[in-house]
């Protein structure tokens, strides 16, 4: 039986404030952000926000501390639940698939971040990758890409840098989540 897990994780939660909550902070834990920054990124009202932010923050799902007069949150990695929370958004956003079928195949790899909308938590028909290696085969990636894509239904872009300019992207993608490092 093939598992159709966006179908399983909107049953599961049926408010849509709620999942883009859980993509905002569980697939990338580093992500903070505060209530007025989630009203314009998500687009609805703030009452709808706070009250989803409220039962995660009581849940222990989330963290707080303040920043000046405004309470920031962050995932709560210490909690239980975080890998499982984390594992389920990997799936749904086929991430866990992208390991699988192209990063752990490429030779001449040594890391692979996640750049753009995903690593700052947000939903995207399209995935960006920032590899860093020396002597990656981009013809045999370009295959590996299109296998994937027809797998997770999104479109996979990608960049490819060399091990020494790596410091120097990732002042440019400071969100960057780092998916895949060479001997870890």
């Amino acid at each position: 039986m093939l598992l159709n897990i966006d179908a399983v994780l909107d049953t599961l939660i049926t408010s849509r404030t709620r999942v883009k909550l859980l993509m905002k902070f569980f697939l990338n834990s580093r992500t903070t952000s505060y209530l007025r920054d989630l009203e314009n990124e998500f687009d609805e009202s703030t009452n709808a926000i706070r009250v989803e932010l409220n039962r995660f923050e009581k849940a222990g799902l989330l963290n707080t501390e303040m920043a000046g007069n405004k309470k920031m949150y962050r995932a709560n990695r210490r909690h239980p639940l975080f890998p499982d929370i984390h594992g389920l958004l990997m799936k749904h956003t086929g991430i866990d698939q992208i390991l699988d079928r192209v990063v752990t195949k490429l030779g001449g790899l040594h890391c692979a971040y996640v750049i753009g909308s995903f690593a700052r938590g947000q939903d995207n028909p399209v995935v960006d990758l920032l590899l860093v290696g020396n002597g990656i085969d981009t013809k045999y990636l370009l295959r590996l890409i299109e296998k994937a894509e027809i797998e997770i239904s999104r479109r996979i872009r990608f960049i490819i840098i060399r091990k020494d300019e790596q410091e120097e992207f990732l002042k440019v993608y400071p969100e960057a989540l780092l998916l895949w490092e060479e001997g870890k």
